[in-house]
């Protein structure tokens, strides 16, 4: 049984209603295979400088653009159901310019949902906005974050057992990620943080997993720490420069069973993947890396298939 702590407010009554172990629901990694995501349409996307990609093509007069986003993330969609993902749809709403990026406000757990606490005030009500009709869905809500700031791309559940928080004191401070943390650890998960220059915004520019044994990094701008944690787990690293990272190069999505989706335009990169035994989808989001945001961004899991082997 979850025991209510004053930084954490547990949906216990919800819980109860709806089994946190029901099928279809839950994720236990970021590398099973990818049932339901969630994606949310760029109606009203507009570029906010509130972080260093974004400031710097502003600087370059760079605008954003609906529809010729909205042509992108239709795109994205369409890769993402031609391989069998079921697609749910978090509803636009005027000043949540960045809802697109679903991944940042709330987690999906094995046992339920859990809202997070984006650092930024314009995106600090999209957690209860997107988390409402998941609810009436009949995902559970397991955990709402009270204290501090953390946001999903600072988030990866490593693998069953095992959730990694970035922790770079920008998007994701320490008291955000205590209180994350201690949601997993009461349920028995072994939790792991990593350290990083907050100009780089979230975890996933510089990080994400491609398998259970395999993750795509820039190891230059990782703490030495968390790689020895890496390599203790046995989970081996393909490297990505700081141009890639610029470009969110590192910012994949595993549908699992080896197979990514990628940016267009990340040449090299998605090449090297590929010769390493990946199938790698491309898609063209360009109206989105100038936000600051990239695949993994866009995509918030809502249900995968646990993994079959790791390690």
């Amino acid at each position: 049984m979850l025991l209510e702590a004053p930084e954490i407010a547990f949906a216990a009554a919800e819980a109860r209603a709806a089994p946190v172990t029901a099928p279809r629901w839950g994720v236990t990694s970021e590398t099973g295979l990818l049932t339901d995501v969630l994606i949310g349409p760029p109606t009203f996307l507009s570029m906010v400088p509130c972080n260093a990609v974004t400031r710097a093509n502003l600087a370059k007069g760079l605008a954003a653009s609906p529809p010729a986003a909205a042509r992108q993330h239709r795109a994205l969609a369409g890769v993402l159901e031609e391989a069998g993902v079921r697609c749910h749809v978090a509803l636009p709403a005027r000043g949540l310019p960045d809802l697109s990026f679903t991944r940042d406000s709330v987690c999906m757990s094995p046992w339920g949902l859990i809202e997070l606490r984006p650092a930024v005030l314009h995106r600090r009500s999209e957690p209860s906005h997107v988390a409402a009709p998941l609810i009436a869905r009949g995902i559970p809500r397991l955990a709402r974050i009270e204290s501090g700031a953390v946001e999903g791309g600072d988030v990866c559940l490593l693998r069953d057992g095992v959730l990694l928080i970035g922790r770079s004191g920008g998007r994701t401070d320490d008291s955000g990620a205590d209180a994350l943390g201690a949601v997993f650890e009461r349920m028995g998960w072994e939790v792991l943080h990593a350290r990083f220059d907050p100009k780089f915004l979230h975890l996933d520019t510089l990080f994400t997993m491609l398998s259970p044994d395999c993750a795509v990094a820039c190891t230059e701008a990782l703490d030495d720490t968390f790689l020895a944690q890496l390599g203790r787990l046995r989970i081996g690293i393909i490297p990505a420069t700081l141009e890639e990272v610029g470009r969110l190069g590192c910012n994949l999505l595993s549908l699992g069973g080896g197979r990514l989706v990628a940016p267009a335009g990340n040449g090299r990169l998605n090449r090297i993947l590929e010769r390493s035994g990946f199938a790698v989808a491309e898609v063209e989001i360009g109206q989105f890396t100038r936000c600051g945001g990239g695949i993994h961004c866009l995509t918030m899991p809502l249900a995968r298939q646990p993994d079959l082997c790791q390690g």
